[in-house]
């Protein structure tokens, strides 16, 4: 057994630190420059005057109401579709036995090892073909199974006692009011720890988006912003980062706001 030394404690203290300055520097310098006349961008100074125009011009030059709307449905429709799939999908795997069940089973795991970049070209091709380009369901249909969440959500209800189902079915539970009223409320863990996740991812995701989607009616925050911050309108950079905080802000309130539960759910599903 590894024992850990003085030294060692050391210098993970002082990679921790490096690491929070790394993400925090960026942070202040967005918090200062979009709460301070551009005057200020790059003037450090306490006596600074504290504003909030910079948020209302760059709301007022672009249109981030429909963009937070169809971010909003984006993430919504989504998060939906993917927890009813997924864990009737990972029920079926852990609990049921049917021809191929393997087979199955690996395929799921190799999607995890397929990155979605590189099925850009023909997931395009697909949306064409369906006559969904530049709608916000072409945005999110590629996404609606994951392998991460059934395998997640396998394990967990793998870890579900089967006498749990025996006496179910004694009370003559059907095989949905079993997965209803016994998985569904034990694996509430794992399924708010994926929730997590595939809110973030999908509120972040820029490149799918991008190239999907042609209007502001379907454009989600990534692609908005970053049109928005073309050079073609000049750089503010107090306006841009005033932006880029509104656009931020609900990811960094909730991951403020339910850190505890994030870690815990993380841990309750086994994830090590």
């Amino acid at each position: 057994m590894i024992r850990e030394t003085p030294l060692d404690r050391i210098l993970m203290r002082t990679a921790g630190w490096l690491l929070a300055a790394l993400w925090i520097v960026p942070l202040t310098y967005a918090l200062w420059s979009a709460f301070h006349p551009a005057a200020f961008e790059a003037r450090f100074e306490l006596t600074a005057p504290l504003t909030l125009e910079n948020f209302v011009t760059a709301w007022g030059k672009a249109p981030f109401a429909r963009y937070f709307l169809n971010t909003i449905l984006l993430v919504t429709m989504v998060l939906t579709v993917q927890l009813v799939l997924c864990t009737l999908a990972a029920f079926a795997f852990a609990r049921l036995e049917f021809p191929g069940k393997s087979v199955l089973f690996g395929l799921v795991l190799v999607q995890l090892l397929i990155m979605p970049d590189i099925l850009l070209v023909e997931n395009y091709r697909t949306m064409f073909r369906l006559g969904l380009v530049d709608t916000i369901l072409a945005i999110g249909l590629p996404y609606f199974a994951s392998g991460f969440a059934i395998f997640l959500l396998r394990q967990t209800f793998r870890t579900i006692p089967k006498e749990l189902d025996e006496a179910a079915r004694v009370e003559g539970c059907s095989l949905l009011g079993l997965l209803w009223r016994v998985y569904v409320p034990l694996g509430k863990p794992a399924m708010l720890a994926f929730g997590l996740v595939s809110v973030s991812h999908h509120w972040n995701n820029f490149l799918w988006p991008l190239v999907i989607t042609n209007s502001v009616e379907t454009r989600p925050l990534t692609v908005g912003l970053s049109i928005f911050a073309t050079t073609d309108s000049g750089i503010e950079w107090a306006v841009i980062n005033a932006a880029t905080l509104m656009t931020s802000a609900p990811l960094l309130l909730g991951f403020l706001l339910f850190q505890r539960q994030f870690v815990q759910s993380f841990m309750r599903a086994g994830i090590k």
